[in-house]
């Protein structure tokens, strides 16, 4: 499987596992102005909309695959989210950041990432 590949597998894993634990997904690798972001979702428990970007790796010797999350790749995430909500309307809207991370088939979701 090479990543392309990995990725959409890792991005449907996460899909479904957050549907199953009360999400609505909005709309996936949503392609905005100042980057794309792999999920987006509203999490009906916490009544706020989820901006989720989705790492999946097989073995960690590269590291875990939060860890590629960096400062760089948070700050064009909350750029593309401020732009997704602007164009949206939903601009006072509780926001929050996760990461889902997927390590040989295991899926963390870690909310508030960042």
């Amino acid at each position: 499987m090479n990543n392309l590949e990995l990725g959409k597998y890792g991005e449907a894993l996460a899909a479904k596992f957050l549907k199953k634990n009360k999400h609505k997904i909005l709309e996936q690798n949503a392609k905005l102005k100042t980057g794309e972001i792999d999920i987006i979702a509203f999490d009906k428990a916490d009544n706020c909309i989820c901006f989720i970007e989705v790492k999946t790796r097989i073995g960690d010797s590269f590291g875990l695959p939060r860890e590629a999350v960096g400062k760089e790749r948070q700050h064009r995430y909350k750029n593309a989210a401020i732009s997704y909500l602007k164009m949206r309307k939903l601009i006072n809207s509780k926001t929050r950041f996760d990461v889902i991370e997927i390590l040989d088939g295991d899926i963390i979701h870690i909310k508030n990432a960042f």
